[in-house]
Parts: C-alpha cells; structure tokens; sequence
C-alpha cells in the first residue's frame, strides 16, 4: 500500500467546494431565517447623541432594530470579553455597548429584516447623531507619542557605540502602510437559540475560542453553546479573533427569538482588524570585509486607544545573522481606529521586509554580492538565546534558490541589465518564521469494515487541513485515503488550538500519530487473543498498520486483518481520543526559514513595474502534501507582489474614514500581475522538533518576497524607493 504523506495528494473536500456542497457560514438556511443589517458610524471619535429608527420601523418587513438603548443584556466587564487572542492590556471593544464612538465604521445599530434588501434598505433610513471630538488617524502625526512595549528580544553590547565606529554604516527609514485581510469570504454569523442553547455558525478560525468569548458575554456555560465552521473561504488572521458580527447575531437571535443571520459588506469589513501601519528604523554597522558589528531595529506600529496589539517585528535579525551589539525597540501609536490584528507572518512579513532590504543596501555600500553578505553574517544559533536550531537548512536554500533563478549571471551594477524598453532588476532576500506547535487532541474511530472517522475542532481555513489529516490517518491507520472520513469545525468536537501561527499541522498530526498509535494498542490487545494468534509475542511497538492489516514490524509474514480482529474480538467499533505528545522544547530554537529570489521588469519610460520570475526556496521540515504546500507558497509569494507594489489602506485623516473600502479601490494583484513562480522544498529532516517533523508553511512563503522584490526595483532603476507599495510614480524619475 502507497504512502500517502510526502505526496502530491488533492484536497478531499475539493469535490465539495467546487460543486457547492460546502457550506459556510452565511449560507445555512434556518426556518424562519431573519436578516441583520449593520448600520455603522461615520465618525471616528465621540458620542452618539441620537439615533432615530422611526423611518426605518415603518418599512414593511422590518421586524426590530438593535442599538446600544434597545438590546438584550450583555456582560459588563473587560474579562468577559477576552479571548485567545485578545491583547494583555486594554478593554476589548464591546459592540453595541453605549454611546461612545471609538472609531469610524463601527456597529451603531443592526437591522432585523424579513430579507436581506430591506434591511439593507431600512439601515440606509436610521438617522444617527453624534458628539464629534477631536480625532487621529494618521501614524506619521502621532509618531512622536508613542510609546514603548516589551518583547522578549534583550539588547547585546553597546549598538550605538559600535555602529558609530564601524567602518560601513547603513541608516534608513522604511514604511509600510495599513494592508487590510479581504478574504474572499465575507464576515458572517448565523445564530439559533434552542431553549437555552445556543447554536451560531461562524466565520471563524476557531470554533472553541468563539465558544468561550459568546460564554463570556452572554454568561452562558460551554455545553450550553455550540460554534460551527466547516468551511472557510479564507482568514489570513482575520478570523483569529472574534468579529463582532457574531455578537450582533447572537443578541438579535435572543431578541426577536428566531434565527438571525448578520453577514459584513466588503466595506464594513475595513472596520475590522488589519496589518498595522509601521516604520521602522534600521542602523547597520559593519566591518568593510562584511561581517556586522552592530544591529539596531526600531518599529512604530499603529493600535488603538483602547487596546495593545503588538507583534515582534525587530527580533528577525537575532534569528539570520550574527553581531555581538544589538538594540530591538517596539514602540506603539494609538490612533482612533480598529485594534490592528494578526495578518499572514505578522511582524515577520514587515519587520523583515525592512531589515532585508536594509540588507541589501549594505551590501551595496560594502561592495559585496546579498548572498555573500548574508552567508558572512549567518547564524547557526538564535543571537538572543544561545539555543542551536532544531534543523535549520538556509544554506541550502540560497544555494538551491540561487542556481535555479541563475543569479550568478547577475550584473550588479544598478540599470545595467535590459530587454528591449524594460530595465531588468534581480533582488533576494531571506524569510524566517517561528515553527510552533500546541497541544491539540483527536478522536479516531475506527469501525470493523474498515473506515475511520478522524476528528478535532480545528479549522480549515483553506490550507488543506481536511487533506493532510486524512493523508497522515491513512497512513498511521493503515487504510486507503478514501476510508477516512475527517470532521473539523465543530466545538463540540475535541480541543483544538486556534488555526493560526502556522501550527495546526504540527499540533494536530501529532496528535493523530499519537490517537492511532492508542488504536494499534487496542487492535493488537485484540489480536492476542485470538486462538494461534500470529502477533501473540508482539510488543505494540513492534507492529504497524498497512493494507488493512495489523503487522509485525520483525516478521511482516506475522499479520492479521484488522477486519478479523474486531470479528474475533466481537467489536464494531474501536474508539480512542488522545493529544498529542507536545512538550515545550527549551533546548533548541525552531524556525523555518527560505530564501526569495525575483526578477522584475520597469518600463523605462511609464515606470510600469512588473513581478517576472519569482523563485522561493523554503525549508521546513517535512512537507506532508507537496500539491498543497506548493499552492500554500505560491499563494503567499502573489501577497507578497501585492504587499510591494499593490496593497494600502487609504484614510482621509479628516474624517478618519477609510477611502478605498473595496476590492475595486484596495488594489490587488489579478492574474495579469502574477508570472513565474517556482517553489522549492529543501529536504530538512528534523527528528528534534517533533515525531513527524513538521514546521507548517502558512507564513513562511510571504516573508522576505515584498524585499526581494523592493531590493529588484533598486537594482533594475538605480532608485531606491523604502515605503510600500512601490507605485510608477516613485519610480518614473530614476535617479
């Protein structure tokens, strides 16, 4: 029987998303089904003076609307509304909770209709009134008020020193504008109140954590409260928290005591959370041979008034490159917006951006090849802890990454290589992202004609999960990919972390790896028992399950079929629910890492940019799907073209409004702006990081592509542009 982890295998829910079996969260229709309407501010700070839904009452079909004078009761305390994600400090936003406005979109009614139409009509006549105060919305203009958060990053030596008395000092600015998810799917909630349970379908990233946040707030008890998620059409880290759209369906659904559900518009979504804004300040010392003796990294990012949402986006360079003074500082801007939130590798994808394009220009001032530099400067330990990596294959990835795009017929002069009117520009940079797991656990139930049912509350966001489960059952279980049936999904199921952070491979395979080996104890105790049994003398590590069969590792002649043991044994039915065996590794520091490679093309004379080849080099362990993984890199390699040429959030600071709260306005890469693009998988056994070796790919495959593709630009124009996106028209005067 084929092993089915390794290999190119298609997703097993793909038959289901293309033929609209799957269903997601606005799409389960209820009896009775009412339709919720978000009416929000137009402001971006103050008090609701008035709100006025008599016009609106008087539509036919509009059955009640919801503000913070009129709602069922809700919890009044911070506690109540944390979750798994919720920063440490500050209050978290309370939908519909009293009068004051904390930034512009935000929900000041919901419209409970028979349809949809009117009550999308009938929120258009809700007149509101407000209290305008003083505002800001501009990270630039608040700069200066920021303040200083602590991460784990300490400082080394003497930086300042040492980078006055180095013999090449690189000092510059990078900014990287708001980037908001805009996840195909729209944010959406149905709830039904049944008695006193309570059953929401959510978009969600996690169906537990959503379980416990709706607990909170409306102090109900877990098993009174079940989250479902089967499907997702996409999270990026959007989905991690708790949208307040679900709270606005729960609340109405207890109002009008019928099922409710509350899907977002594209532009109200742009009133949820989102990359923050940053600059960030590098300073590079180095001795004119190339080796750095001084690091300095500061970020500014951008929270709200009324939370601290932070990620690390200056330690990068303590896990890439030596030098014995540092100084990482993470400062933060409150601005009367949304609280920021995770986005795919967030502080990675901006941090590093910075620091490998500050790279990149070092290298240039020192006279050195960026790879050379980087291979002078590598790292075989984390700086900041001492720890040696698990597995760490770097090297391997500028050397793979480098021979397959041809980087060494580079000509490193700037505008020195050409096709016809197009400058041509070759870049690299490095990624790195953390290799975390969690505790997770699975239930396996493994039935006498030979089907196992594989299940956790994990999500699949879209990255395959449903595949890579069913592709490791199958495989620990010794049956053929079709026999296994994976639930997901579903808080009732067992506990699962959030699907973020690029863990829930790791964390939930394990586990799977862990349950089965719990079922082969089961099938083997079985199987002793049967009269001249051939497996009598086995020890449970020494038999593995293959073909259907339980078999003797030592002798495989020595077997007996799974179905004749459950027969023997007179069960239908082999049940086991384990976690995985995860324990906190102090030992080692665990990262994948890769090595970005682009080639773009400039139009010399209308400063058009255009993202030709891109080749990314990843090592990350053992790669469990190659058809996946490759789509996962691939996906994440068009981000990071539309992170340096597309992607930003526009605010009018007068107002305080976001500007381009479309997908017609937010501009992204379409097809016409996505070329070659080649994926390497670098081979990193890594018996270390857990008993399968994996290190997840959902954020590796962005990190370092938007300053590959930043340090190309410099290299085909001369002009060296450091706030993103990089447009024709910072470009169109080459120096």
């Amino acid at each position: 029987m084929a092993s089915y982890i390794g290999t190119a295998t298609s997703r097993v829910d793909g038959r289901a998303k293309v033929t609209g079996e799957a269903k997601y969260a606005g799409e389960f229709n209820l009896p009775g089904l009412v339709y919720g309407q978000v009416v929000g501010s137009t402001i971006a700070k103050g008090r609701i003076s008035l709100v006025d839904t008599s016009e609106a009452m008087r539509v036919r079909g509009v059955i009640d609307i919801l503000t913070h004078q009129h709602r069922p009761e809700m919890a009044d305390s911070d506690d109540a509304y944390k979750d798994d994600t919720a920063p440490e400090k500050g209050s978290p936003y309370r939908p519909l909770y009293d009068d004051r406005i904390l930034f512009c979109g935000q929900p000041v009614a919901v419209v409970l209709a028979e349809d949809w139409e009117t009550a999308r009509f009938a929120a258009s006549l809700v007149r509101v009134e407000y209290q305008r105060e003083a505002h800001v919305t501009d990270l630039h203009a608040q700069r200066g008020e920021a303040f200083a958060v602590e991460k784990p990053e300490k400082p080394r030596g003497n930086a300042e020193k040492a980078f006055a008395a180095a013999d090449v000092r690189h000092e510059a600015e990078y900014f990287i504008p708001t980037e908001h998810h805009n996840p195909m799917e729209l944010f959406g909630s149905t709830a039904m109140w049944e008695d006193d349970k309570l059953t929401v379908y959510d978009k969600t990233q996690g169906v537990q954590n959503v379980q416990r946040y709706l607990c909170g707030v409306f102090d109900l008890k877990p098993d009174a409260v079940r989250v479902l998620s089967p499907y997702m059409g996409g999270g990026f880290g959007a989905a991690l928290r708790p949208q307040y759209q679900v709270v606005l369906a729960v609340l109405a659904a207890r109002a009008v005591q019928r099922p409710v559900r509350v899907v977002l518009t594209r532009e109200q979504m742009y009133a949820l959370g989102y990359r923050p804004a940053t600059i960030e300040r590098l300073a590079l010392g180095a001795r004119s041979g190339g080796t750095l003796d001084a690091i300095m990294h500061e970020a500014i990012a951008v929270t709200s008034q009324f939370e601290e949402f932070s990620r690390n986006d200056t330690g990068w360079a303590d896990l890439l490159y030596t030098s014995p003074n540092t100084k990482f500082v993470h400062k933060l801007a409150r601005l009367d917006v949304p609280t920021s939130s995770d986005m795919r590798a967030p502080g990675a994808a901006t941090g590093v951006y910075a620091l490998e394009c500050a790279m990149d220009e070092l290298a240039i001032a020192l006279k050195i090849d960026p790879v050379q530099l980087r291979l002078q400067c590598y790292s075989d330990r984390d700086q900041n802890t001492g720890l040696p990596y698990s597995s760490k294959q770097l090297r391997e990835c500028y050397g793979q990454g480098s021979a397959a795009f041809g980087w060494e017929k580079r000509n490193p002069e700037p505008r020195s290589m050409r096709d016809d009117h197009e400058l041509v520009g070759w870049g690299m940079a490095t990624g790195v992202w953390e290799a975390l797991q969690m505790p997770a656990a699975v239930r396996i139930v493994l039935t006498a004609n030979g089907h196992a049912e594989v299940a956790t509350a994990a999500s699949d966001i879209g990255t395959g999960t449903y595949t890579i489960m069913a592709q490791v059952a199958a495989d620990m279980l010794g049956l053929p990919i079709d026999n296994i049936s994976v639930k997901l999904g579903d808080s009732s199921l067992p506990q699962s972390p959030l699907e973020g952070g690029s863990w829930i491979a790791a964390s939930v395979c394990n586990a799977i790896a862990t349950t089965a080996h719990a079922v082969r104890k089961e099938l083997l105790r079985l199987a002793k028992r049967m009269k001249d049994s051939p497996l009598a003398g086995a020890a449970a590590d020494d038999v593995t399950l293959a073909d259907g069969k339980i078999v003797s590792t030592k002798d495989p002649g020595q077997a007996a079929s799974i179905a004749s043991v459950m027969q023997h044994g007179k069960v239908e039915r082999i049940e086991r629910e384990e976690s995985n065996t995860f324990t906190e590794d102090k030992l080692h520091a665990r990262n994948a890492h890769s090595a970005v490679f682009a080639e773009v093309k400039v139009d010399e004379e209308l400063g058009v940019i255009r993202v030709t080849r891109v080749v990314n080099a990843v090592a990350a362990g053992r790669i469990l799907n190659l058809k996946t993984a490759r789509s996962q890199i691939m996906g994440s390699v068009v981000w990071g073209i539309g992170m340096a040429l597309h992607e930003e959030t526009l605010y009018d600071h007068h107002f305080g409004r976001v500007m381009n709260a479309n997908i017609a306005e937010y501009h992204v890469p379409v097809n016409a702006d996505v070329h070659d693009i080649e994926v390497i998988f670098v081979d990193e056994p890594d018996e270390t990081i857990n008993p399968l070796g994996i290190k997840g790919l959902g954020e590796i495959g962005i990190v370092g592509v938007a300053a590959a593709i930043a340090n190309a630009v410099y290299h085909a124009t001369g002009k060296r542009v450091r706030d993103l996106p990089i447009t024709l028209d910072k470009v169109i005067q080459f120096e």
